[in-house]
């Protein structure tokens, strides 16, 4: 059989509906500059699908910054991989001012988030070792999992019971091997908005010989009370044996760190693939994170903004009889009832005719017969944008609940 063959006739499943909704729920072109309001098919929208929890992105002191590094460094220094040619002074600083927010010995960067912390599961097991880790971990966590010859056991999502059981598991296997255990889960996950239960898991410590990988890319600059993430709001930081981040949210940038203890941050240098074989994080990057991580440091108020408004859009929600899970956290899951066909017909109904663009969920991702759509506020928001926002959703929750949404595919033109 011809390997593309069995591609002709499926695109996968969300790519079986690009021909009836071209570029509208996949693949939309938001236009204009980042914000709390762009256009969307030439028509201004209310945006909550974006992670730039604190308005970074097009804040001026960062456009500045950015500009300034990019003038000054072009897109091209430094050439090579950070090992062999691409290292800086620039570089070490920012990794230094890293490790000592989150309260770290040593911290080291990566090109890419979901790249580097796949990659860090590679560099971490051998086939000799077992990782544990959370039935709800990133795509980036599944596909490092699929890199390795480990064997692995997951727990139910957030259940430190069922992770007990897991470690008995895995304990017994290490034992036979001769290995060591990982156990991996996030600060908050992305889709629920629940923190991970760090410091609950970190009590079985006492009774499991392991370390904790924390993947923290949705609270790095918007939990705890400095910002410095899960460990700050769980008062855990000691419990992460490696703490884990991406700049492409909270900080509004390219590229991501591991925190540590400086001898695995160190062997972690000297053998990451993805890292060794690959181009340095380029210099404006760097200048341009520094500012952001100042930033972050130096001014409480955009995060105190982003939970003034975290606070305004849920409770309004929940005063309204929302479903929002148990997110505790900036990330707003709105749950409703209804199958595929209701799903896309609100969304569009929401995108069309009240100007509120949000990411819509369904199963697989979610189980059958439930509607997710994801809020993520920010700091650039208004109340204006939150009080227009809870209208549309009565009104389009009014429409599901009634029937009154067709049962087809909603007429979408080719994208303008």
């Amino acid at each position: 059989m011809d390997l593309f063959a069995k591609f002709e006739n499926r695109l996968g499943p969300i790519g079986d509906y690009a021909e009836k909704a071209p570029g509208y729920f996949a693949f939309p072109k938001l236009e204009g500059e980042i914000g709390n309001r762009m256009k969307f098919r030439g028509k201004e929208k209310i945006i909550w699908s974006l992670n730039n929890y604190l308005g970074l992105a097009n804040h001026p002191e960062v456009r500045k910054a950015d500009a300034d590094a990019a003038a000054k460094y072009g897109l091209a220094l430094p050439m090579g991989a950070r090992m062999m040619s691409g290292n800086s002074d620039n570089h070490d600083t920012l990794e230094h001012e890293l490790a000592e927010f989150v309260g770290k010995e040593d911290a080291m960067l990566v090109n890419y988030g979901y790249q580097g912390i796949s990659s860090a599961i590679d560099v971490l097991c051998s086939r000799h070792d077992v990782v544990v880790y959370d039935a709800e971990c990133h795509a980036c966590i599944i596909d490092g999992l699929r890199m390795i010859p480990s064997q692995r056991y997951v727990y139910k999502h957030n259940d430190v019971a069922d992770c007990d059981k897991q470690l008995a598991r895995a304990t017994a296997h290490a034992a036979k091997t001769g290995g060591g255990i990982l156990l991996i889960t996030e600060g908050v996950f992305g889709m629920s908005g629940n923190q991970g239960k760090i410091r609950e898991l970190a009590v079985l410590k006492e009774k499991y010989n392991f370390r904790m990988l924390v993947d923290d890319a949705h609270g790095f600059g918007t939990m705890g009370k400095t910002g410095a993430g899960i460990g700050d709001e769980q008062n855990c930081i000691d419990d992460i044996d490696i703490y884990f981040s991406t700049f492409a949210k909270s900080m509004a940038s390219i590229g991501g760190f591991f925190a540590g203890d400086k001898k695995i941050l160190t062997y972690m240098r000297y053998n990451m693939r993805s890292q060794i074989y690959a181009k340095s994080l380029p210099m404006a990057f760097v200048e341009g994170n520094l500012k952001r991580l100042r930033m972050i440091r130096t001014m409480p108020e955009l995060r105190e903004k982003l939970w003034k408004n975290v606070r305004q859009l849920q409770n309004g929600f929940k005063a309204a009889g929302f479903d929002l899970g148990t997110t505790n956290t900036p990330v707003t899951p709105v749950f409703m009832k209804g199958g595929l066909y209701d799903a896309v017909q609100l969304t569009h109904d929401l995108r069309e005719n009240y100007d509120i663009f949000c990411s819509v969920v369904v199963y697989p991702v979610i189980p059958k017969g439930q509607i997710e759509l994801r809020i993520i506020p920010t700091a650039a928001h208004t109340e204006q944008d939150i009080e227009e926002t809870l209208a549309a959703f009565a009104a389009v929750r009014h429409k599901l609940e009634n029937k009154l949404y067709p049962q087809e595919m909603p007429l979408i033109p080719a994208g303008v």
